[in-house]
């Protein structure tokens, strides 16, 4: 009975070990899975129409490991551009953003609404456009109107699209001392135009 009693408490004492270590362990990591950032743009003060669907993507590290933490949001609305734009912009000074008035903002000639923000050791891309269905204009001119679609179609082409770019500023090249783009001085742009994104492509989030 003696040595039945031993083992009992034993594994009790071990049920309980197992118990209190695993909860903190559990919220630790989700703790450490979980962006702060994307919280605090969660909880931006925009209207519904304004986030009907959100695309959230990350990479890097967040101790700047190799590489620092790159945030980038994706979010339809159902409003036109100048419209959203206002909303989100409004939402970001509440919430204790300032607008950053830097050359490079954006990087790339861009349509649209884009304006960039800074927070204590962050910098924030706002980028509000004409959803991808609609063409851009060419050299300042209003594109072609496409052929008449059906309601359906048209629809689904209606409002705006919002990309957010959040880095850390000691990440954001912007930050630093900019060299001249002068050919005379440089010879070639520093900084050529890549692509027609001026946020650039989305960095996939490893698997």
């Amino acid at each position: 009975m003696r040595e039945r009693r031993r083992l009992r408490m034993g594994i009790l004492a071990l049920v309980s070990l197992v118990i209190l270590g695993a909860v903190p362990l559990f919220f630790g990591i989700r703790t450490l899975s979980h962006d702060p950032v994307f919280d605090s743009l969660d909880e931006l003060g925009v209207p519904d129409w304004a986030a009907t669907k959100t695309v959230d993507d990350v990479s890097g590290s967040r101790w700047c490991l190799l590489d620092c933490r790159l945030r980038e949001r994706t979010v339809d609305s159902q409003r036109p551009v100048k419209e959203t734009a206002q909303v989100y912009q409004r939402a970001l000074a509440d919430d204790g953003w300032r607008p950053w008035k830097v050359s490079r903002c954006p990087e790339q000639p861009a349509n649209g609404s884009y304006t960039c923000w800074r927070r204590d050791e962050l910098t924030l891309d706002l980028w509000v456009r004409e959803p991808a269905c609609v063409p851009p204009p060419v050299n300042g001119e209003p594109a072609i109107p496409p052929s008449p679609q059906p309601k359906a179609a048209a629809g689904k082409c209606a409002g705006s699209l919002v990309s957010v770019k959040v880095r850390n500023a000691i990440d954001d090249e912007r930050t630093q001392p900019q060299p001249s783009t002068d050919p005379s001085l440089t010879g070639e742009d520093p900084y050529p135009t890549l692509t027609d994104d001026p946020l650039g492509e989305l960095t996939p989030s490893p698997s």
